[in-house]
């Protein structure tokens, strides 16, 4: 799999995991593959990591991380509690 098709499937697994599982109460348009971004990506050897955001400003990211050994992917889902400044 080379990299233009792993993002291409990790925006499409993410558009509809989200579009499946929102709050439907929130009354947020259906996503597309337009409103999902990579902030990371990294390939090392035969392995693929992306972390990836919505524009819902919901404090979610997403993680796929891709096994070129076994050719599977494997998808987490985060949420953002906090972000401090920390001074040393």
């Amino acid at each position: 799999m080379g990299n233009k098709e792993f993002l291409i499937i990790c925006k499409k697994k993410l558009v509809d995991y989200v579009n499946q599982n929102r709050d439907k109460t929130d009354n947020l348009p259906i996503l597309t593959v337009d409103d999902i971004f990579t902030v990371w990506y990294c390939k090392t050897l035969q392995n693929k990591k992306a972390l990836m955001s919505t524009s819902i400003p919901d404090g979610m990211y997403y993680e796929f991380t891709y096994n070129g050994d076994k050719s599977e992917l494997y998808f987490d889902a985060y949420k953002k509690w906090e972000n401090q400044c920390i001074e040393l």
